[in-house]
């Protein structure tokens, strides 16, 4: 019986993807695997038993992942999984920025008489400007941002998209009318409204701060529903009093962003939709069962990518490793010494790690502990 913990509320119909070999709940312990949303993980202690985590949700600031992958315990997300209700909440931050909605509803909710000549009389106040015609830079390119790219051609905008890690996949995705912004800092300076869509990582922290602010045009407005981490708080609320930024839109409220004068703070309402939960609980799902069962590995945010067919009637290892020289060699010599052969193998590596997949005839507790034995050896499964 294998055990998934789950630390957030989880779709049912991702749980339905374990079969009867599973017990799947929040009160499990010492668990093969975790399934997680939003909870904190960094704090957590990990038994000897886990495996794996899965990230319903492409983030995963929430985890240790580098602690884990020296652990060998393989951290999976789901990239793409909510990218179209992420995709529809960006059209609406687009629309919130150019159109003072929010400050008209709350004025209108507050009339008690006359409302309707009181109504005409106030409304323009509120007027804003509309989409059409302006030019929207989009920095990354992925599965959400891509989409944003493809759909904002529709409501008339001319569209800026820079991505210096864009995928073939993703490229082929793109509308031929996306112009190719071969900067960010061409973005910057071209674009009327800016959305991001891009990881928080230490190469984008703070890549919206005064410096680069500075480049873009007066009365820019900026769309975050990434991460809180991209954007300098500071800086923002500098550009906002200064009206070089009329609007920022960010799906990620913090002390330093409530309250403000032309900030939309959005509740993190991204992937808060019954499709997006329901997409990401299924793949997270999947991922967990296809490497407990078969130790392929996709989407891992660790660990690279690898998977095999499984060999009838053979024992699968799963051997977690660094990325050194004759690591390989090292195994196979492992197992040949003991006259084991090896049926099939497969071998990809990622950065400092790497995972290799043998299929072989039969295989001991003894022969598993020598392979576990070898210099760089990080962890070796079993894969009945």
């Amino acid at each position: 019986m294998k055990k998934i913990k789950l630390l957030n509320k989880i779709a049912g119909v991702g749980i339905a993807q374990f079969g009867d070999g599973y017990e799947v709940s929040a009160e499990v312990e010492s668990p093969d695997a975790i399934m997680v949303r939003s909870a904190g993980m960094h704090d957590m202690e990990f038994g000897d038993e886990l495996l794996a985590i899965a990230r319903c949700g492409a983030g995963v600031n929430n985890i240790p992942v580098d602690e884990c992958a020296k652990k060998g315990i393989v951290v999976f997300n789901t990239p793409g999984a909510n990218a179209n209700g992420v995709k529809e909440l960006t059209i609406a931050a687009l629309l919130l920025a150019s159109r003072n909605i929010i400050g008209g509803v709350q004025w209108a909710n507050m009339l008690t008489e006359n409302v309707a000549k009181s109504v005409e009389a106030g409304k323009s106040t509120y007027a804003g400007c509309e989409l059409y015609g302006k030019t929207l830079g989009v920095i990354g390119l992925g599965a959400i941002g891509g989409m944003v790219a493809n759909v904002t051609r529709h409501l008339g905008m001319k569209v800026l998209g820079c991505d210096p890690y864009i995928t073939v996949e993703a490229a082929w995705n793109l509308s031929k009318d996306i112009e190719q912004a071969k900067t960010y800092e061409e973005i910057y300076k071209r674009a009327d409204y800016i959305t991001l869509h891009v990881p928080a990582t230490p190469t984008t922290k703070n890549m919206i701060n005064a410096e680069s602010i500075a480049m873009m045009k007066d009365g820019v407005k900026i769309i975050n529903l990434s991460r809180a981490d991209l954007v300098n708080a500071d800086d923002m609320k500098a550009a906002i009093e200064s009206g070089k930024v009329s609007c920022y839109v960010t799906d990620f409220p913090t002390e330093d962003t409530v309250g403000c004068r032309n900030i939309i703070t959005i509740p993190h309402l991204g992937a808060s939709t019954v499709e997006s939960e329901d997409n990401c609980a299924v793949m997270a799902a999947r991922e967990l069962t296809d490497y407990l069962e078969n130790g392929n590995i996709k989407n891992s945010v660790n660990y690279p990518a690898v998977s095999m067919p499984k060999t009838p009637g053979a024992v699968r290892l799963v051997i977690l490793h660094l990325n050194v020289p004759n690591m390989i060699s090292h195994i196979s010599t492992s197992l040949s010494e003991v006259n084991i052969n090896i049926e099939n193998l497969a071998n990809r590596s990622r950065g400092d790690y790497a995972c290799t997949l043998l299929d072989v005839g039969s295989v001991s507790d003894e022969v598993i502990e020598k392979i576990r034995s070898v210099e760089g050896i990080i962890r070796v499964i079993k894969v009945n």
